[in-house]
């Protein structure tokens, strides 16, 4: 993936560095990025009855959780892997903000540790948002099943 100079010229050091290691630092960044899904959608998928019943007192009707703990998981296991990167950045995207605003509510908690907690939680996501922009633009490079299933011309 050839990467534009976007820098002034003072500033450009790490251009070509990028440019050079772009394919292995989308690798890293895909399995951080999904690693936490996968993660979170396992110990979900365990007892998915037990997830999905604790969503109304969210707010958020029983049914989803059957769709939500599917979607972490095999959403996480797809960044990893590389598959379908962009389409798996925009629904894990519609999930974390679903996910943050139901269940991250900082300002309604009166408790001072529990409110920095969530606080913390929801500032997380809000950047854990800001990644999967970025590999929506970026694609999911050459070393994943998109890099190894795409045409060659």
């Amino acid at each position: 993936m050839a990467l534009r100079s976007d820098s002034h010229p003072a500033l450009s050091a790490l251009d070509g560095v990028a440019a050079n290691t772009s394919d292995a630092l989308l690798l890293i960044g895909r399995i951080m990025l999904g690693l936490i899904f996968v993660r979170s959608g396992f110990g979900k998928m365990l007892d998915i009855g037990a997830f999905a019943a604790g969503l109304p007192a969210r707010g958020v009707p029983m049914f989803f959780g059957y769709i939500a703990a599917p979607v972490e998981f095999f959403g996480g296991l797809a960044l990893i892997l590389g598959f379908a990167t962009r389409y798996f950045a925009v629904l894990l995207f519609v999930f974390t903000v679903v996910a943050t605003l139901t269940s991250h509510r900082y300002w309604e908690f009166t408790d001072a540790a529990m409110r920095r907690i969530q606080d913390g939680n929801f500032y997380k996501n809000v950047s854990i948002l800001g990644g999967f922009v970025l590999l929506f633009v970026a694609g999911g490079g050459r070393f994943g099943l998109d890099g190894w299933l795409r045409p060659r011309a």
